[in-house]
């Protein structure tokens, strides 16, 4: 990818050095990098590794400047075409905002760190499409702030280079240029701004304490700022007072891991702390927003939990502060080489250069545009496990056949969408919003799932058709992908469904009945093409997470267990009565244990308790909310599965469970004869001898049902995979 960086400054200070260290590291991945910035000591830095710098005043407020600058940006962005824009600060992120309008391109903001909050400020904040976090505080500030949903927040790290920063580096060119001898050595790295600069005064203001504490001490401080020749001045007075130059004000650096390595203690906050303890050197950490001490691995989580910039606790007092560095710079010999082993070890454990970079492409990945814009309608964001397992193994499936695929979906819980499946989602019912999506897209996707189906209400059927007729009336191609049809029993329906059908860019049928259904409606078209449900490409949990789900239902990895799935139906009570008796009779023949489970809780909990009062064998109960890839994976954990609903038997023949089908629809029947599995009876005929019978049946012949299935679930794997292939002729041929 291209990726354009817009940040106010390249001087000293924790956010820039992040900024340079993310750009090296994407430069030296294969990305082209360009950044655009008012410029600093870093800029030699990234252009020596092939880097492109433009200067742009991003750093001022007024609107003179701000116009300006805006002015640079358009034109680099026109020029350099990124695949993605990156703005780190206020006034950057808000120039690429409201170029964004303009010029849309992909957009992502970093947050560094907490700002000052108002009305008029909160209008020149724009966090992009994506934003990422450097800490767990700094994303609930954004929640709490700005109200970005969570979802669009990923939280990552002040990635360090721990070759550069590193025990092996030496700081003996810099004892030498700086006069300091074999002198014990405290350094402080920091942008010396108004804001940023109290320690470095109250470190210049506790310089004669400290020196009658460790005689000789030597106090560096790293950087440059609005406020560095009024500090330097104060430097000067307070080594007049000590009668030598203690204190040396270096202004801004670029060889900082030279200037730590000279050090023997050091003190600061945040990325220049971090660096500091990579290169195993004890870290006082204290800032201009709190102090929290010496760091030990006791501290470990709070400082985590704030990027090591110490915001939950108080702001050092000069006896406090005082205590803390006069500690660290006399530590014996062994506790300075213990705490800075272990500060390294949390530097490359947590906080490498490489991960930083990961989090960074994985939030490019979301936004960055894509070839192609596809709309999925369907019943997503009802908390149905099988419905969201149609949705999340479609995006699966075309994410694998290609990366030039964006998806957005119509659902009715965008937020939870996003927040599961980390696509885009639309309000389904927001019709602006609708068109709008359609409009931009360029095919819509109708399905899986039986959604041209009027059994439920003809309500619903209504809804998908004017939506695939939307798309239609712009001009789009729409494809009905792994579509069950039925059963559509009102006249008018069966005609709408045939026109639609009939109108049609591409249809794939996740199975034959379907493919009859249409022909009874009266579909002429001879390209129907029967592939499989989407699902037969969803991969399941790990068994570690399918163990942790059995726990805390009460069951062992190891035991034996029938998974059981019941809906709410009407006029069932006789029908469940009969489930709970197959129940107590699998339970006491084969001893296995019952466990039910929740495919949609608010539709199937109420007929889950009813069968399970029945019943007079015990039974178990996964209560946890199960993403579909985790309800797979305790389905594979399973001797036998019965299921009245029609994702249940299609979970549990991908993982190769033999399955014994309720029967309250049309696809459920479907579906068992295409996997060649036995029905234990119909809800409105159930009969308790006949299943039982089944039962034993399939049970006396165990393997072999299990085999077959195994190689029917490879067949329809394979077929599963011609969806995304004709789905992707489709976009090409649309774009010619």
């Amino acid at each position: 990818m291209k990726i354009l960086m817009a940040t106010m400054g390249l001087d000293i200070g924790g956010a820039e050095t992040h900024i340079v260290e993310l750009s090296k590291e994407l430069k030296a991945q294969g990305h082209d990098v360009v950044v655009v910035s008012n410029g600093g000591v870093y800029v030699d830095e990234i252009t020596a590794v092939g880097i492109r710098h433009y200067q742009a005043p991003l750093h001022r407020r007024s609107v003179g400047e701000m116009h300006r600058a805006k002015a640079i940006l358009r034109q680099v962005i026109e020029s350099e075409r990124p695949d993605v824009v990156h703005a780190h600060a206020r006034i950057p992120a808000f120039l690429c905002g409201q170029l964004k309008k303009k010029l849309d391109f992909a957009f992502v903001t970093s947050c560094h760190g907490v700002y000052q909050v108002s009305r008029a400020l909160r209008l020149l904040s724009d966090w992009g499409e994506r934003t990422l976090a450097v800490s767990e505080d700094i994303r609930d500030y954004l929640i709490r702030e700005y109200g970005i949903p969570a979802q669009h927040i990923s939280v990552t790290i002040n990635g360090i280079d721990t070759e550069k920063f590193s025990p092996k580096i030496s700081g003996e060119r810099v004892r030498a240029e700086l006069g300091l001898g074999t002198a014990p050595v405290l350094c402080h790295v920091c942008r010396l701004d108004a804001f940023t600069a109290p320690t470095a005064r109250q470190i210049i203001r506790l310089a004669p304490q400290l020196t009658q504490a460790v005689p000789e001490l030597r106090i560096v401080i790293v950087g440059g700022g609005e406020v560095y020749e009024e500090l330097r001045e104060q430097a000067r007075e307070v080594n007049r007072r000590i009668g030598r130059d203690c204190l040396v004000l270096t202004g801004p650096r670029t060889d900082v891991n030279e200037l730590v390595a000279a050090c023997d203690a050091f003190v600061g906050v945040s990325r220049a702390a971090l660096e500091a303890m990579s290169a195993e050197k004890p870290a006082v950490l204290s800032g201009a927003q709190g102090h929290t001490g010496l760091f030990t691995p006791e501290l470990l989580e709070k400082a985590v939990d704030t990027n090591f910039c110490c915001r939950t606790d108080p702001v050092a007092e000069d006896g406090q502060l005082l205590e803390a560095l006069v500690t660290a710079l006399t530590l014996p010999a062994e506790e300075k080489a213990r705490l800075g082993a272990y500060g390294r070890t949390v530097v490359r454990e947590h906080y490498s250069v490489q991960r930083m970079t990961r989090d960074c492409l994985a939030v490019y990945e979301q936004v960055r545009h894509r070839k192609y814009r596809v709309v999925m309608s369907g019943y997503y964001g009802f908390s149905n496990a099988g419905d969201d397992a149609i949705l999340q193994s479609i995006q699966q499936a075309i994410q694998k056949a290609s990366d030039q695929v964006a998806i957005t979906a119509l659902s009715n819980d965008p937020e939870l969408t996003e927040r599961c499946y980390g696509m885009d989602a639309l309000p389904r019912f927001r019709m602006r919003s609708v068109i709008k999506a359609l409009r931009q897209c360029d095919a819509l996707i109708s399905g899986g799932g039986s959604l041209l189906q009027d059994r439920t209400s003809t309500r619903s059927i209504l809804y998908y058709l004017a939506v695939i007729r939307l798309a239609q009336l712009m001009g789009k191609p729409v494809m009905l992908y792994a579509n069950g049809i039925g059963p559509v029993q009102k006249k008018a329906n069966r005609r709408r469904v045939r026109r639609t059908v009939e109108r049609a860019s591409l249809v794939t049928l996740r199975d034959h009945s379907s493919a009859e259904e249409l022909r009874d409606m009266g579909v002429t078209r001879e390209d129907l093409y029967v592939t499989a449900d989407p699902v037969f490409h969803l991969d399941c949990a790990p068994e570690e997470r399918s163990a942790q789900l059995l726990q805390g239902a009460g069951l062992s990895l190891g035991d034996k267990f029938v998974a059981v799935s019941v809906r709410d139906w009407p006029d069932s009570q006789e029908f469940f009565r009969g489930v709970a008796g197959l129940c107590d009779h699998l339970s006491r023949t084969y001893g296995l244990k019952v466990l039910f489970l929740l495919m949609q809780p608010s539709r199937d909990r109420a007929a889950t308790q009813t069968v399970r009062e029945c019943m007079e064998e015990p039974s178990w109960l996964l209560e946890e909310s199960c993403t579909p890839s985790e309800l797979m994976g305790v389905l594979g954990q399973a001797k036998l599965c019965l299921a009245m609903r029609l994702h249940t038997l299609i979970f549990s023949a991908r993982v190769a469970v033999p399955v014994l089908g309720l029967v309250y629809d049309p696809k459920v029947d479907s579906y068992l004869r295409e996997l060649e599995m036995p029905a234990a009876g119909c809800v409105d005929s159930f009969d308790l001898d006949k299943a039982v019978a089944q039962a034993d049946r399939l049970m006396a012949d165990y393997d072999g049902c299990r085999c077959r299935l195994r190689e029917k679930s490879e067949s329809l794997m394979l077929a599963a995979q011609k969806n995304e292939q004709m789905l992707l002729e489709l976009l090409e041929r649309s774009k010619k």
